[in-house]
């Protein structure tokens, strides 16, 4: 597969000005503006009111560029957003390719038959946020936490950027993930799961394997891990993607404080005809992780578990490192990270309220031995669970479970932040319908797609829970 990234040659404007501004992606709104002078410091006084004020308006972003050599002569051209915040129409040389909806998810657009040998012209027109949620809340009229603007919660994006109680009012925009045309000749790898089986003096590595966007009629299928010490193990997997590889005298990974964090490179590569369509690298950790719960003379426990020893959290909640996207950087993480470890910490809690984060920070916490509470994006609200509401959140959860789950510090996912005692307290229940919706979105929904793409992750309704809630009696 042929991956050209898109990130030169972008300039930004004000949808009712003439005037271009150049515009650096991955990017935002306000971080280009105030680049090139178009806003103040947000953070300065009273400036957060002027800046929340510019997203009343549409933006619009502009690349031109020309595929070269392997790329033209790919059977199949996919154009690929990996983030866009969050309401844009993508047009590739006049052509609409879609509108999005969701700042969680990734979108990928067929382009074969648009893209020309020589300019192209890809324009991103951002639509304004506050007007969708105004016009969302005079629809359904839900109502959350009363430090955010009325609506937030209808629309897929991160929930601080409308106000918390920690932090500003800036519902900022932008394309602020990178951007890619991918080049397919036979298929693509969708996805790798693997699964590990322990025992004394060994690991067995079960493989499911995906492909998709393509007509694949020869596959082939092959897997590799390469330790530390750079030992490689390898094997054939069957047509269907699976099969299994034993890891001899494992090294295991451990949140700090308790161990080392030794991690192994895991290789997928597909071919198809003698030739490599597409490869799939990343680095694993061999352990067990769970939380153990068991009846006990208070209640029950609630004990996180590594390698079949429980350990006691300690940590903090992450929340964005900046309200403006554009500014983050791995480095900036990384120092984050490496500060919390020196605190000792073992355990980081990903908060509901903000965005799933950048691959960079899971890496830097398998690295750091930091094991990662990942709540999925719903904070201090109720939802309208609508037929396209929920098409939408169920794509959200696959691309964000696929994309993290290889992960050795994966401790748990997390259905929401602090929404199950305020429901069960009616704090922001409007009508019957809103419980119900709690329950299937928490209960159901995302039960059942974890069980088919993550199912060896310990999975948690809400936190704080007192577990799960089956029955909507209790709720009435």
């Amino acid at each position: 597969m042929i991956k050209k990234e898109l990130s030169t040659q972008w300039r930004m404007r004000r949808a009712t000005e003439e005037e271009w501004h150049h515009a650096e992606i991955p990017g935002t709104v306000y971080t280009d503006l105030l680049r090139n002078g178009g806003m103040q410091d947000p953070f300065w006084k009273d400036n957060e009111d002027a800046a929340c004020a510019l997203m009343n308006e549409d933006y619009e972003y502009e690349c031109r560029f020309a595929p070269e050599g392997e790329l033209l002569s790919s059977r199949k051209k996919i154009l690929r957003f990996e983030g866009l915040d969050t309401l844009a129409a993508v047009y590739l040389n006049g052509s609409l390719l879609g509108e999005t909806c969701n700042m969680h998810r990734t979108w990928e657009y067929e382009i074969t038959d648009l893209l020309r040998e020589k300019e192209n012209i890809l324009r991103v027109v951002f639509h304004s946020p506050l007007k969708f949620i105004a016009r969302a809340y005079k629809k359904y009229g839900n109502i959350g936490n009363e430090d955010t603007y009325e609506g937030f919660m209808h629309l897929r994006k991160a929930h601080y950027m409308f106000g918390w109680d920690w932090g500003a009012h800036l519902p900022d925009a932008g394309i602020f993930r990178k951007v890619y045309i991918l080049g397919i000749q036979e298929g693509k790898i969708d996805g790798v799961y693997i699964r590990q089986k322990h025992e004394e003096g060994k690991v067995t590595l079960y493989f499911e394997a995906e492909a998709s966007q393509g007509e694949i009629l020869e596959r082939r299928w092959t897997a590799a891990v390469s330790s530390p010490q750079g030992e490689r193990y390898s094997t054939e997997l069957g047509n269907d993607g699976r099969g299994e590889l034993i890891i001899e005298n494992p090294r295991l990974w451990w949140p700090n404080g308790l161990g080392e964090q030794p991690l192994y490179e895991a290789e997928v590569v597909l071919e198809s005809g003698g030739e490599i369509c597409d490869v799939w690298k990343k680095k694993i950790g061999l352990r067990t992780m769970t939380v153990r719960r068991e009846k006990d003379q208070w209640g029950e426990s609630f004990a996180h578990e590594v390698n079949g020893v429980c350990f006691f959290a300690m940590g903090a909640d992450y929340i964005p490192e900046d309200h403006l996207l554009g500014r983050r950087s791995k480095e900036r993480t990384r120092k984050l990270l490496e500060d919390c470890r020196l605190a000792n910490f073992n355990t980081i809690r990903v908060w509901g309220g903000g965005f799933y984060p950048d691959d960079w920070f899971f890496d830097l916490c398998d690295e750091l031995g930091l094991v990662v509470w990942q709540d999925f994006m719903f904070a201090c609200s109720v939802y309208e669970l609508t037929e396209e509401f929920e098409a939408n959140i169920r794509q959200e959860f696959i691309d964000n479970i696929k994309r993290i789950r290889h992960h050795a510090c994966l401790g748990l996912w997390c259905g929401n932040n602090e929404m199950e005692m305020f429901v069960e307290e009616r704090f922001w229940v409007t009508k019957y319908s809103e419980v119900r919706d709690y329950l299937f979105m928490y209960e159901r929904i995302l039960p059942e797609i974890l069980k088919k793409y993550d199912p060896e992750t310990f999975y948690w309704p809400a936190s704080p829970s007192s577990g799960e809630k089956d029955d909507p009696v209790l709720y009435r």
